[in-house]
């Protein structure tokens, strides 16, 4: 065979396999690709038949727990529970078919639901996970074999969160960002590759919230944002430094919401009757200076994160989804919608889930809220705190042991 032809033929038999790839996007972590619940499908149903749109398949095998799903390429990540242990569950994108378990300790108990609440992280060939004992492992995405494992809370002098640990571990370039809430040790920073320990945060002696981090650039300054229990918190990422910390905001019980950054400012939201905040920061001399933008009680949000859609956030305060301003705080609207729960954004729509089990759609418009559908899943004893992922034009909502794949393109 003539050479040019050879290459045209294998040219013509990978081409449709790369197209398919390249068009099921990933949602590799905690919030999708950057951590702001924000999915960039396009031609998404805008609205959904009485018994909600179709299902591609359903399993109800992976234990309880509260984490959302990480996916990447045919594979997809979750956090649950098998035979006493807390387990990161490997299963098939096509179907839900299992295709590796692996165990990382032991199963903890509480009275608001037992098992993992964390998100898997993964990148290339690896993937990160931190149960709700704080066992933190880095796993082969091929077979789940393990490449490093340590316990955050017993490796840095932290104890355990009333709820349980909740994070979701952060990739930085080389760094993994976590919060174990130890002595001089509320943030840390690990080599990805090894699990050895580059920096702590020496000045952040406070126990951890049950939010996760963001890495962003201000000024030139790389700063790891976070929610402990006690306040927002902003860290320079090459050294570990304590930049600002500002405590307003949080209500001392549970702080649970992922911050929003834009435009160099920081939101941060808390609900047992505190409110949101947000912050200007300013690099200044190597370091990131913050100053209150505002302050106020219109946005409590408590599990169900806040997602920043063209200059305005929406999310549940308390019990009533909200539609703020994101510069002034200016309420648009509020609207009671499905009841308190979590929620994700794409391709103009708001996708929600309510802690008792309805699954809604509605427009993402500051003119006032608009549903286009809604459904029941079953109730499997606790609240539906998991939140929905859409990805690939796909609906994934976790439901304690159940994992269901809607088909929403």
């Amino acid at each position: 065979m003539k050479p040019m032809r050879a290459i045209a033929i294998l040219f013509l038999v990978l081409a449709p396999v790369t197209a398919g790839r390249t068009s099921n996007a990933d949602w590799p972590q905690w919030k999708g690709p950057d951590r702001t619940g924000i999915s960039k499908e396009t031609g998404l149903l805008k609205s959904w038949p009485e018994a909600g749109p179709s299902v591609a398949w359903s399993i109800s095998n992976i234990g309880e727990g509260y984490g959302a799903v990480a996916i990447q390429g045919d594979r997809i990540f979750v956090q649950g529970v098998r035979e006493g242990k807390s387990v990161v569950y490997c299963l098939n994108r096509a179907d839900g078919k299992e295709v590796w378990a692996t165990a990382l300790g032991v199963r903890l108990g509480q009275d608001r639901g037992p098992g993992p609440r964390g998100t898997p992280t993964v990148e290339g060939d690896r993937v990160y996970a931190l149960s709700e004992n704080g066992d933190l492992a880095c796993l082969r995405t091929r077979d789940g074999s393990a490449l490093w494992q340590r316990n955050i809370l017993k490796d840095f002098g932290g104890s355990n969160i009333r709820w349980l640990i909740s994070e979701s571990p952060l990739i930085d370039g080389a760094r993994l960002i976590v919060m174990p809430g130890g002595n001089e040790a509320g943030i840390v920073a690990l080599d990805k590759m090894t699990g050895k320990t580059i920096w702590t945060c020496k000045d952040l002696n406070e126990d951890a919230g049950y939010s996760s981090c963001l890495a962003v650039d201000v000024g030139g300054v790389r700063t790891i944002i976070g929610f402990t229990s006690r306040a927002g918190v902003g860290v320079r990422a090459s050294d570990g430094k304590l930049m600002w910390r500002y405590s307003q905001v949080s209500n001392r019980t549970a702080n649970c919401s992922t911050p929003i950054f834009h435009d160099n400012k920081v939101f941060y939201t808390s609900a047992y009757d505190t409110g949101c905040a947000l912050l200007s920061l300013r690099a200044q001399s190597g370091e990131v200076r913050a100053e209150e933008v505002y302050f106020n009680r219109e946005m409590m949000n408590h599990h169900g994160g806040v997602v920043l859609v063209n200059g305005y956030l929406y999310g549940f305060s308390n019990s009533i989804l909200t539609c703020m301003e994101f510069a002034t705080g200016k309420v648009m609207w509020k609207d009671r919608s499905v009841g308190k729960g979590a929620l994700t954004y794409a391709d103009g729509m708001l996708y929600l889930l309510s802690e008792n089990q309805v699954v809604g759609l509605a427009e993402a418009s500051p003119q006032g809220y608009a549903e286009k559908g809604r459904f029941r899943i079953t109730d499997q004893g606790y609240p539906s705190w998991a939140h929905p992922v859409v990805c690939g034009g796909k609906l994934y909502i976790r439901n304690q042991g159940m994992l269901t794949c809607y088909n929403v393109k």
